[in-house]
């Protein structure tokens, strides 16, 4: 039999397969197998466009963003060379520096692959 994962959202282990889509009983809960896989392969980072991103790429800002502290912020188009993806609670995964500014966290959904 397959090893059907235990609910994300309860822990219940009475899950079950439907089609492409776990299910829990208990809370109702649905996730993708997809999903799942993603879960359990680590830290997994998308850009705007939901493209993976990974350590060492190059990403372009789509969004003009303000930065606390600074009286110019991040403009549209700005180019972000060798980004380190780490794990935020806020959302804030991707640790880059960027030119004129320094170091700096971004939020994932504010970047796209270059």
């Amino acid at each position: 039999m397959e090893n059907i994962p235990n609910c994300p959202k309860c822990g219940s282990e009475y899950t079950y397969e439907d089609g492409n889509l776990y299910i829990c009983p208990e809370c109702a809960y649905e996730w993708s197998k997809d999903a799942q896989e993603e879960q359990e392969a680590g830290l997994v980072v998308k850009d705007a466009n939901g493209n993976i991103l990974q350590d060492g790429d190059t990403v372009t800002v789509i969004k003009d963003l303000k930065v606390k502290g600074s009286s110019n912020g991040i403009k549209v188009g700005t180019k972000i060379k060798n980004i380190r993806l780490v794990e935020g609670n806020d959302g804030h995964n991707i640790d880059c520096k960027v030119p004129g500014i320094g170091a700096i966290k971004l939020k994932q959904e504010f970047v796209k692959k270059a």
